[in-house]
């Protein structure tokens, strides 16, 4: 009996040395510990409630994680808890990275980004646009080439397949973000998109689409290697981020958070594994793994996103690493859009990410020139220069009929504990 007095005594005592280790690890990064309960109090109630199945969410302060817990589970019907190493569909997230390896070769001199995409992708030389006519639509020829830049502010006018000529893009069957099943590289469904009916003129709107994946498309072309194999090499091994790929090793699958969709009464089911739902990760384990989508391919985790971002924060600067140069973040990080041309009032778009101009626009806590972006499984992340922070949330949703904002709350439970 003494031998388990003792050891309980051990273990509340670490629990308590860990709790103020960490107390006075959130006080010295400016936040106050006690408001902060509130944003865990709160993660835990979405999924005991069903709001959630699980997440995760990290918190940078100052360089230092100061936050970095998990909630519910990643597998509901085999109880699997959530863990802070679990591995995500990042989806979106994949932009930033893409976008900045782009610019990683406009360093090197391989390339500049005003350049024509057909410098590198011959096809994208003549493109054409689909606009209303009587008769439903005509299709007319593009008013100038699309550029590089154009790729990178989603001003390509290269949509996701659903505008007013979708029946041409159902008929090649490419449409929506979900390229991982595809049998064939991600250069060869570039190609086949620069002779679809594109949605709008080159720099003509913002226009969200695959502009990323050619962005990949190109990376491919300009350095010799597949984009899988630039991204390890030049950005992933340098800032140790060893679980972030396009397609999972068999000795990672049981850290694989499952997707859920929200039933008609807004409760949770295991999302079909199918299409772009997939939620036991059927193509990312044993599909073709030839598509390297610069646009929605990757899987991550948050401590490996949260090397990427806090590269990004320090202007291009891991430890001792200089991965991109200050200049390069300086432009990636600006609205690089004509006043008006996001739909969404306050926010402008850099080079692969948002940028926030008027936080107030948004009633949600936050930094005017705040970073952010996300992903369709209702990730999200964003970095904050004027407060030196970094938020990342992660879950696995997709839920076309039942919108919960939750990751509002989560911000605003964040900045009302800093002091």
């Amino acid at each position: 009996m003494k031998y388990f007095k003792y050891l309980f005594l051990f273990v509340a005592f670490n629990n308590l040395y860990s709790q103020n280790s960490n107390s006075k690890l959130l006080e010295k990064n400016g936040f106050n510990p006690e408001r902060l309960t509130k944003l865990s109090y709160k993660l835990n109630e979405f999924s005991k409630t069903g709001q959630l199945p699980g997440s995760v969410v990290l918190i940078t302060k100052n360089d230092e994680v100061v936050y970095h817990e998990a909630f519910g589970f990643s597998d509901i019907e085999n109880q699997v808890p959530m863990k802070t190493n679990s591995i995500f569909r990042i989806a979106s997230q994949t932009k930033f990275i893409t976008a900045t390896a782009i610019m990683m070769l406009q360093e090197r001199g391989d390339l500049v980004i005003t350049e024509n995409v057909s410098k590198y992708i011959p096809e994208f030389e003549e493109t054409f646009v689909a606009k209303k006519s009587d008769e439903g639509y005509s299709i007319e020829p593009a008013n100038r080439e699309i550029t590089i830049i154009d790729l990178l502010t989603h001003t390509s006018g290269i949509g996701y397949g659903f505008g007013i000529a979708s029946d041409v893009w159902e008929d090649t069957g490419i449409q929506g973000f979900y390229l991982i099943d595809r049998n064939e590289s991600i250069l060869e469904t570039v190609k086949k998109i620069a002779k679809l009916p594109h949605e709008a003129h080159p720099g003509e709107s913002y226009v969200y689409g695959y502009s990323s994946d050619i962005l990949a498309a190109i990376v491919e072309v300009v350095s010799g290697d597949s984009f899988d194999v630039f991204l390890k090499e030049n950005l992933f091994d340098p800032l140790g981020m060893t679980d972030t790929s396009f397609y999972l090793t068999d000795s990672k699958k049981d850290r694989f958070t499952t997707v859920y969709i929200y039933t008609e009464d807004k409760g949770l089911k295991r999302a079909p594994d199918e299409g772009t739902y997939d939620s036991q990760g059927t193509h990312y384990i044993d599909g073709p793994k030839k598509s390297f989508s610069g646009g929605a391919g990757l899987l991550s985790t948050s401590s490996d996103y949260n090397k990427f971002l806090l590269m990004i924060l320090n202007e291009g600067k891991y430890k001792d690493l200089q991965i991109l140069s200050r200049k390069s973040i300086e432009i990636m990080t600006k609205d690089n859009l004509a006043e008006g041309m996001f739909p969404y009032p306050g926010i402008g778009h850099g080079l692969g990410v948002q940028v926030i101009n008027n936080r107030a626009k948004l009633s949600v806590l936050g930094s005017n020139g705040e970073l952010t972006g996300g992903g369709a499984y209702r990730t999200e992340y964003w970095v904050d220069p004027q407060e030196d922070l970094i938020g990342i949330i992660l879950v696995q949703i997709r839920e076309p009929e039942y919108l919960f904002r939750f990751h509002d709350t989560i911000k605003t439970l964040i900045y009302q504990a800093l002091r």
